[in-house]
């Protein structure tokens, strides 16, 4: 039930996108910026096709696209000007959807208006995307369907929103089994104290509502998600001395993790799997999360838990798998994870990703190129 607490929050918040932020230039802090990653040339085209003022009025934290996109049904939460749908709607083809629901009138109005101009420059014959208005702790009453969507994106809008666990709940109701949630989103390295929480500018800067980072994976253990993958981590840092002085020994960082609704089944074992290197984009190499990356034709020794995410998601088709204990014939190398090296703490990763990501600037960061640095 929503208290008049969290409906002053959403207020403040349309208020801060609908009225006070006019452009990405105009935002506080750089919480809009994930580890840098080269962007592969697929996705920076169809980037490149979204008209001029839905990337203006973008304001997100990162770059959520996924891979293995081909026909798929996505929703993006909080999809503001449709950027990212716009992107996706070419990716998914003209036999995949994807959905934006956004609380934002204006936001939604700006969307809705370029429907047609991108689906004349794809050449799609129908209309492949829809634009919502609604709230992303409210997809039932936006009319969204159980078990309808392969893939649930969301960049930097979960914060925004005081009740998490209603929005992972719902996340959960609408993904097909074997769905991912992939998002973007700010935490906090400590549970935050009331000041911060109750902070108007904080709120719509993306920090006031952070969750601590530890709490994702108690969530998502309670709704019934695979425990987090964490993909990419930065920091975030503020660039206003009297904010600086409310958030005090607090740090924040903006991470992108993968969480997937796996079907019950039985109980898999550690196995081999051997990538075929037949995703779009990624055809050398995938890229899973920041502690597994499957080189073509190479035999990687995973876990239980990834065995049965890719055994069991929309990456199956990409996989060799082989039988439980058994090694698999490969003409490439071989490589062996040890489970204490798994990473699962953004702060670190940030950490960790901070001089790489001075060596290589060439890489997009996020939507970094839309925002904080112009």
């Amino acid at each position: 039930v929503a208290t008049p607490r969290d409906a002053e929050i959403r207020k403040d918040v349309q208020t801060y996108y609908g009225q006070v932020l006019k452009k990405s230039a105009d935002l506080q802090t750089n919480a809009c910026v994930t580890a840098a990653r080269p962007v592969p040339q697929h996705i920076r085209e169809a980037l490149q096709n979204v008209h001029e003022e839905v990337s203006l009025r973008y304001y997100g934290c990162g770059l959520v696209i996924p891979e293995c996109l081909e026909n798929c049904w996505i929703l993006d939460l909080g999809s503001g000007s449709g950027r990212d749908c716009y992107a996706l709607s070419q990716l998914v083809g003209e036999k995949g959807h994807v959905t934006g629901i956004d609380m934002t009138e204006g936001q939604v109005e700006v969307a809705n208006k370029y429907i047609e101009y991108h689906m004349g420059k794809y050449g799609f014959q129908a209309p492949n995307v829809t634009f919502i208005r609604g709230y992303i702790e409210k997809l039932e009453e936006a009319g969204i369907k159980n078990e309808s969507y392969d893939i649930v994106i969301s960049n930097c809008v979960i914060n925004l929103v005081p009740d998490k666990q209603q929005v992972l709940q719902e996340v959960y109701r609408v993904l097909k089994h074997g769905g991912e949630l992939y998002f973007s989103d700010v935490y906090a390295s400590l549970e935050l104290p009331e000041e911060i929480r109750t902070h108007k500018v904080l709120w719509g800067e993306c920090l006031g509502g952070a969750l601590y980072w530890k709490d994702l994976s108690i969530l998502a253990k309670k709704i019934g998600f695979c425990p987090p993958r964490l993909v990419t981590a930065s920091f975030i840092t503020v660039q206003n001395k009297e904010l600086e002085n409310v958030i005090g020994d607090c740090r924040f960082v903006s991470a992108t993790f993968r969480l997937f609704k796996l079907p019950k089944t039985g109980p898999t074992q550690k196995c081999q799997v051997i990538y075929n290197g037949g995703i779009t984009g990624h055809e050398k190499e995938l890229i899973f999360d920041a502690n597994f990356t499957f080189k073509k034709d190479e035999a990687v020794e995973v876990d239980e838990e990834t065995v049965a995410i890719l055994k069991n998601s929309r990456f199956a088709q990409g996989f060799l798998i082989g039988p439980d204990g058994e090694k698999l014939p490969t003409c490439g190398a071989y490589t062996a994870l040890e489970v204490k090296d798994v990473i699962t703490d953004p702060f670190e990763l940030a950490g960790r990703s901070d001089s790489a990501e001075s060596r290589s600037s060439s890489a997009v960061g996020g939507c970094c190129s839309a925002k904080k640095c112009s």
